[in-house]
């Protein structure tokens, strides 16, 4: 039986913390794409990044909230959904310039990885919730 923490924050769960791990991956991959070509951003610091914190930071301080992770899922989606609707993303993604490819490709990956494991974190946290386990195999004992 799990062990009830009174704390403020809870980052017990593994699905969120690597929900958090890919969207801090898709800082990382801005800030590539930053340094390999700052007049794409109008020479300032790329706005997403912020974004990305912010929603980051809601979901570390809700973590008590069985449903935390939708914070990281949305800020995820909404960047790579965005992308592909606009077709921004795309012809990143076939630049001449090595550093918007591997800025962008760092930052999907950490974007997928955020919503893959953001949306395993919240039907787990819910199942705990409501009482149901999930099943791990035959019981030892």
């Amino acid at each position: 039986m799990t062990e009830r923490r009174n704390t403020l924050i809870d980052l017990s769960d593994r699905s969120q913390k690597f929900a958090l791990a890919g969207l801090a991956v898709g800082i990382v991959g801005l800030v590539i794409q930053w340094i390999a070509d700052p007049a794409k951003f109008g020479y300032s610091f790329p706005p997403g990044i912020w974004f990305i914190a912010a929603f980051g930071l809601v979901t570390i301080l809700t973590s008590r909230w069985s449903f935390s992770a939708v914070f990281s899922v949305l800020i995820a989606a909404w960047i790579m959904f965005g992308g592909i609707a606009t077709d921004k993303l795309q012809p990143n993604l076939v630049s001449h310039n090595l550093g918007t490819v591997t800025g962008n490709v760092v930052m999907s990956i950490g974007l997928i990885v955020t919503v893959v494991f953001g949306i395993i974190s919240i039907v787990l946290r819910l199942r705990r919730r409501r009482g149901r386990t999930v099943s791990r195999g035959p019981a030892a004992g």
